[in-house]
């Protein structure tokens, strides 16, 4: 039975732009188990990748591999702590046994931007986030750049977030570690380059999932819905389809560059 959240391959397929130079290739997304990570991972395996999806909530994964090779992709599951460098290791290199060379990694672990006033934050917290947003994204690309470098071949695409972009009510901490992500994005950007390694960034604004659903009542949702330019909040599909271009080698000429996928609240 395929889990509403977390769209077929065969859906996918329909909704969303067919990149053929996507077939064949091995992509790996942290965060993988649903919301915009299970999205994305159903997305390029509609595009013919083989797909390792991450996570630590085995059931979550299990389930997100399992609709995806019931659909006819090629799909694994590795549970994994992003915050964990050893686990990360061990991870790429499970995937690198099983699918091959890895030739895209999503890094989309992270999203713990539950508002907390500063005045009320803690150190610990403050660190915890930090860790779990900002140093999980250079734990990742760390595990998988060595293979990427050997082959002169490779793309990397980050997560952020708009709370990056212009204050809001998210935590601060999760603010800065957000921004450090796009500044971490195209540092690496320009050292990748050389090699042929291509690095961009996503920031979406608020997006439908699990979490929200939980968070924000059904009225507020509508009212902050309205608040958009667009009049709508994002779809986990939203942020998967611009995974997907950046992914690809359509867009073989951007490199250190953070999309703004956000009804148009963010427009720089």
């Amino acid at each position: 039975m395929t889990h509403a959240a977390d769209p077929s391959t065969q859906e996918v397929a329909h909704r969303h732009a067919h990149y053929p130079d996507l077939a064949g290739r091995t992509a790996v997304i942290t965060g993988g188990s649903r919301g915009i990570g299970a999205a994305t991972a159903a997305a390029l395996a509609a595009n013919g990748a083989a797909v390792a999806v991450v996570g630590r909530d085995k059931n979550a994964l299990a389930a997100v591999t399992a609709d995806i090779t019931r659909a006819g992709g090629r799909a694994i599951w590795t549970a994994a702590d992003c915050t964990k460098p050893d686990e990360l290791q061990d991870m790429a290199a499970s995937v690198t046994g099983q699918l091959g060379p890895i030739d895209i990694l999503a890094a989309f672990a992270g999203g713990n931007g539950m508002p907390v006033p500063t005045d009320q934050e803690t150190p610990d917290h403050w660190r915890q986030v930090i860790e779990s947003d900002l140093n999980s994204t250079f734990y990742t690309a760390h595990a998988v750049l060595p293979g990427m470098i050997e082959r002169h071949h490779g793309t990397i695409i980050t997560m952020s977030s708009a709370a990056a972009r212009q204050a809001a009510r998210s935590a601060a901490a999760y603010a800065a570690a957000k921004a450090g992500v796009i500044a971490f994005t195209r540092h690496l950007a320009d050292e990748m380059a050389p090699h042929r390694i291509r690095v961009n960034c996503l920031a979406p604004s608020t997006v439908e999932n699990d979490r929200i659903r939980t968070w924000v009542p059904k009225e507020q949702l509508k009212a902050l819905a309205a608040s958009f330019p667009l009049r709508r909040i994002g779809q986990p599909d939203d942020i998967a389809a611009a995974a997907l271009f950046l992914a690809s080698d359509a867009s073989s000429w951007i490199t250190g560059t953070t999309l703004d996928i956000a009804g148009g609240k963010i427009m720089i």
